[in-house]
Formats: C-alpha cells, sequence, structure tokens
C-alpha cells in the first residue's frame, strides 16, 4: 500500500483540536483519503474529504462507515453542555470507544485520542477518571498503535463560546513564566499543537501504547520544520 492510499478517519472535526487535525490532514501528502464523521456536515470541500452525518448515539447501524488505516477522536465536551454525568460520559468515553472497536473490527491499525491532563482511571475527580477509563479502554482492544494525547488548558478560538474557559486561559498565558520546573505541565498548550502532534505522531505508526503530556506535545510542536 503506498503513503497517498491511506485513509484516515476524524471524529471531533468540529472542535477546537478536530478543526486544526483536519486541516494537518488534509494538507499532508501522507493520507489519500479522510473520512469525517460528524452530527452536521462542514462547510468545507476538498478532494480528499469524505463527509457523512451520523448519529453517534447509533454508531452499531453505522459500522462501516468506520472503515479507515489511522483513526483520530478529538471528541470532548464540558459538563457545562451535557444535561448529566450519564451524557457527558457518552461523549467522553462511550462514542471514542465504539469508534474504535469498530474501526478495529473494519481494519484499522492506529487509534490517535485526545485526553486530558490527569487523566487517570483511579481518579476521584469524574472527570479525570472517564479520561483514564477510555485511555484504558482502547489500550487494551488490540491496535498496532495506540497514541494518547493529554493537553494542558487549550488555547485557540472555538467556534463555540466556553467564556470561563477562555478567561482562564487568557490568565494562565499571562502567568506562563512562572509555571517552571514540575509546574511547565500546566502551561497553556495551543490546539494546533496538539493537532500537529497527532498528525505527526500517528502517521509514524510506532507499535504499542504510547502517552503524549503537555510538555512532550510542544516539544513535537515546536520541532516541526
Amino acid at each position: 500500500m503506498t503513503m497517498n492510499s491511506k485513509t484516515a478517519l476524524l471524529v471531533g472535526a468540529t472542535g477546537l483540536i478536530g478543526g486544526h487535525c483536519l486541516r494537518f490532514l488534509l494538507e499532508g501528502d501522507y493520507y489519500g483519503k479522510v473520512v469525517v464523521l460528524a452530527r452536521r456536515k462542514l462547510p468545507l470541500e476538498h478532494k480528499k474529504l469524505e463527509q457523512h452525518v451520523i448519529d453517534f448515539d447509533a454508531l452499531a447501524r453505522n459500522a462501516d462507515l468506520v472503515r479507515a488505516d489511522d483513526i483520530f477522536c478529538c471528541l470532548g465536551t464540558t459538563r457545562k453542555k451535557t444535561a448529566s454525568k450519564e451524557a457527558y460520559r457518552s461523549v467522553d468515553f462511550t462514542y471514542p470507544f465504539e469508534i474504535a472497536r469498530l474501526g478495529l473490527a473494519n481494519g484499522a491499525e492506529h487509534y490517535a485520542i485526545v485526553s486530558a491532563l490527569g487523566a487517570n482511571s483511579k481518579s476521584r475527580i469524574f472527570y479525570n477518571r472517564t479520561k483514564g477509563e477510555v485511555e484504558k479502554a482502547v489500550s487494551e482492544l488490540g491496535f498496532k498503535g495506540v497514541y494518547i494525547f493529554r493537553p494542558s488548558l487549550l488555547t485557540g478560538e472555538r467556534q463555540e463560546e466556553r467564556k470561563w474557559e477562555e478567561v482562564g486561559g487568557n490568565f494562565a498565558k499571562k502567568l506562563s513564566f512562572l509555571m517552571v520546573g514540575p509546574m511547565k505541565r500546566f502551561r497553556p498548550i495551543t490546539a494546533e499543537a496538539v493537532a500537529f502532534a497527532m498528525a505527526q505522531t500517528t502517521r509514524k505508526g510506532s507499535l504499542g501504547v504510547h502517552i503524549f503530556e503537555s510538555e512532550e506535545i510542544r516539544k513535537i510542536y515546536e520541532s516541526r520544520q
């Protein structure tokens, strides 16, 4: 299989990281086709882009669409945007896991997922525990390579308004110079940096499970040519 005959599948393309990830996947020459699964169609046309509008609560009915060499999962939400913990868990655990499971069954080899700083399946904090649980679940499915990205506070232009995240991001950026030593891991990071690291790392196809903390993500981005 030649490089440009490979297919990437992206979920979460309408989000902050997902939008940048889509751009990198389309601009590069590694993938000949980029499939996006979303709740709504993106206002974008590209010769490599194939879009499907689906109901994520009925993924099994769309199983044949979850087909690619490499899968990029940028799904995520906030407790403010979900009515309950169950609804939140659907977006941050159930959907990413089902996409992974169906994709693997259809021949996918690599899976990249956005997690979060502090993800831990044993955490007492619901958010961190959910992120940790989905990391563990997809890592045990049997992909040739799993790539987990744990960014700190994200910065960048969002399509939807998240006022307090924006305020927090701006405040954190001003204090970044104080975050040295062990505190470096809490420095805010751009969504573009996370997306670039995802695209760059996944195409290398390293075997096994790899976790990239925020500062390592930053280094990958800053070392780009």
